[in-house]
């Protein structure tokens, strides 16, 4: 039987930069189960945000398309954004909806939240599969990106992958999630633990 494996111990922080709300920059000391003492060992932080697949009342899929400057390119992407200070996952995913697509959703189930990046941490993706959403104003996002709703068939979101649609990796995890259903729904029970 192999031993436990523990968490590093973090000694200290020095920050790098601090260019917040949007990213700071940390340096932690930490030291391993081992003894081993790593100086700058670097942490970027970024704000959590949501994503969310969401289907309509037909079982389409609302998808945006919009550049994004970290690809550098146009691509299909699922509603997201980031949370506000004091705000709740599924709270800031509901607001979210509204702004980017003027849609509203009756059935909300949680799929997880997941660190973006295994080292430096970056931020944590809420992840929500939505169910029965339906238009009830226009999207008002204010975002920098434009963007132009369109709804997929599930069919249609596969052919999109295959034509090399999606740029970014938390909309293929989320592609994932929800298109395999034993998968959703161990996420969603595992969502539904309470936390230890």
């Amino acid at each position: 039987m192999s031993e436990e494996l523990k968490p590093w111990t973090v000694l200290g922080r020095r920050t790098l930069l601090d260019a917040g709300p949007f990213v700071r920059v940390h340096a932690d000391t930490i030291e391993t189960p081992e003894g081993r003492r790593v100086e700058d060992f670097y942490q970027v932080e970024q704000g959590d945000f949501v994503q969310m697949f969401v289907e309509d009342e037909h079982g389409r899929v609302l998808m945006l398309r919009q550049y994004k400057h970290g690809p550098r390119r146009v691509s299909q992407t699922f509603p997201a954004g980031g949370i506000d200070p004091g705000e709740a996952p599924l709270a800031a995913a509901k607001r979210e909806l509204l702004e980017e697509t003027g849609y509203a959703a009756e059935d909300w189930t949680a799929l997880g939240s997941y660190v973006v990046q295994a080292n430096q941490r970056g931020c944590v993706c809420h992840l929500f599969h939505a169910r029965k959403a339906r238009k009830v104003a226009e999207a008002e996002s204010g975002d920098l990106e434009e963007m132009r709703l369109e709804l997929l068939t599930r069919a249609e979101l596969i052919t999109a992958a295959a034509e090399g649609d999606y740029a970014l990796l938390p909309v293929v995890a989320m592609l994932g999630a929800v298109l395999l259903p034993e998968l959703r729904d161990s996420l969603a029970r595992s969502a539904a633990r309470p936390a230890p």
